[in-house]
């Protein structure tokens, strides 16, 4: 009896032990996801223009110049599924519209894009189901016209120095769509040989004449900087006890995605590949919020981590607003005297 007794007694006292255990766990210790943002490229498009001797001309595209083809529109139903299961236990099943909010520049390929994306995230489950027959319901994606959205690409060559459009226009009218032509099976012209298409590959330099090389810093925080900000807005808010919301997805383009990242000195100096996406994550974790960046480039493997200069791969919030600092415009208009400029068509997205 007696052993018995003393059976028990020490299988409740480990019992009690592991409970205690587990709540400082989950209370004291466990990291625990508060907020994400997503910045995303558009999925596969269509030229967005091409040079006069082309024989694959605009009406070879079934929606013609410019346009999210289906690939594209796999690439992000393919993202939005692995938004899903990454997030599977801090998103809720179903769509809240207070915890996500969904902005997409006013371009057809960006905003096609997020509504792909968001069918496979949020697809309807119980009551959001209006349709048995359609997996599908509707989410808001935000924007704001084009005229607007383009101000952060329209100052940039002021700050650049780099007038002549050679260089730029090599990458938009030749490579670009000899590049589409090639993923979608179009014969190439005969010159389109493997030794051109590499010596045309050079023209990505382009984009670093527009973020790199001369002015980085400056051209980074008036183009990047802006959105870092706003990163950093949402994560301060996500901080305190009645923030709802979840997540945040930026649709947008290989310009918007590298010039975050050159503003954050994480830029692997590799144009954004269709589909690509900027993870930021907030973290609470034994009293103190930390940040964590991810960069998904390809299916194959998970989200490369990226690490802030000067911070660790796990970056304490208010050490990430201390570096950061230096890389956020005060006050952009004023800065890029947006009075005064004239705005270039932004070709390379």
């Amino acid at each position: 009896m007696r052993a018995a007794t003393l059976l028990v007694a020490r299988a409740t006292s480990l019992r009690l032990s592991l409970l205690l255990s587990f709540w400082l766990d989950r209370g004291v210790g466990a990291k625990e996801l508060r907020f994400v943002t997503l910045v995303l490229r558009h999925g596969d498009r269509s030229p967005i223009e091409t040079f006069p001797n082309d024989p694959i001309k605009e009406s070879s595209w079934p929606q013609g110049f410019g346009q999210l083809t289906q690939l594209g529109m796999e690439q992000h139903y393919e993202l939005g599924q692995y938004i899903r299961k990454r997030y599977e236990k801090f998103l809720n099943k179903s769509y809240k519209h207070e915890q996500v909010f969904v902005r997409s520049t006013d371009i057809d390929r960006a905003l096609m894009s997020a509504m792909t994306n968001l069918a496979a995230l949020f697809p309807p489950e119980g009551i959001s189901v209006w349709n048995p027959s359609l997996p599908w319901q509707p989410i808001p994606v935000h924007t704001v016209p084009v005229s607007e959205d383009r101000d952060f690409i329209e100052i940039l060559p002021k700050f650049t120095g780099y007038h002549d459009q050679d260089l730029f226009g090599i990458w938009s009218k030749v490579y670009d769509p000899l590049f589409c032509e090639g993923v979608h099976n179009f014969t190439l012209p005969s010159w389109a040989t493997e030794d051109t298409m590499t010596k045309l590959e050079i023209s990505e330099l382009s984009l670093l004449s527009l973020y790199g090389i001369h002015r980085q810093k400056e051209k980074s925080r008036l183009q990047g900087g802006v959105l870092v900000k706003e990163i950093l807005y949402h994560m301060k808010s996500a901080t305190q006890p009645l923030n709802h919301r979840k997540l945040i997805i930026y649709s947008a383009h290989d310009t918007t995605v590298s010039a975050l990242q050159m503003a954050l000195d994480v830029y692997n100096g590799i144009l954004p590949p269709h589909a690509s996406c900027h993870l930021t994550e907030l973290y609470f974790e034994k009293g103190e919020y930390f940040i964590e960046m991810y960069y998904r480039n390809e299916t194959q493997h998970e989200p490369h981590p990226l690490t802030l200069p000067g911070c660790t791969p796990s970056c304490p919030l208010t050490k990430f607003a201390e570096l950061v600092a230096p890389v956020i415009p005060q006050d952009w208009s004023t800065e890029c005297a947006m009075s005064n400029h004239e705005g270039t068509e932004d070709a390379m997205d």
